[in-house]
């Protein structure tokens, strides 16, 4: 998370799910944004495979019929739910921590950051408290460090939207 901006910093939460974050400071600064959902706009078949294939690596112990039964219930599920969760967005980009250090910005890069397309609305963006950080007490509960786009389906847990 040192630097530089626009590279890829990726840990390991629970002990199984890879997080993205996008260092944002100069080097030497620990700083960076965590991503937290993704509006599926395009690739959705292989945002499918990758969160099956992430789920099914994850397993200690595998047979064919609890493989199938996640693989109908990833099919059934809601293009916006695909990646509407940290650990849900590098499942659905084929995300882990072997990524951290790589530019971001880069044209060729498997993984990137791309500019919005020309014709893009401006979309209302509201900021609220973290979730998921109860732990960490005041005030670092009431701090509106979470940045979403209001009314979005894609984004993780929707019911912890409050408009500040």
């Amino acid at each position: 998370m040192y630097g530089p901006p626009g590279v890829a910093y990726v840990y390991l939460v629970y002990g199984m799910y890879d997080c993205l974050n996008i260092v944002t400071e100069p080097v030497g600064s620990p700083a960076a944004i965590l991503i937290r959902a993704v509006e599926p706009i395009e690739g959705e078949a292989a945002m499918r495979s990758e969160r099956l294939a992430t789920t099914l690596a994850r397993r200690r112990m595998r047979d064919p019929a609890s493989d199938a039964a996640e693989a109908a219930r990833l099919a059934r599920l809601p293009t916006e739910r695909l990646a509407a969760g940290p650990g849900l967005v590098a499942a659905a980009f084929g995300v882990d921590r072997s990524l951290t250090g790589h530019d971001l910005l880069a044209p060729g890069a498997r993984v990137r950051l791309e500019a919005a397309p020309d014709d893009e609305t401006t979309a209302e963006i509201v900021a609220t408290p973290r979730i998921g950080i109860g732990f960490a007490g005041s005030p670092w509960t009431e701090v509106p460090w979470r940045f979403t786009i209001a009314g979005n389906p894609a984004v993780s847990v929707p019911g912890a939207i409050r408009a500040r």
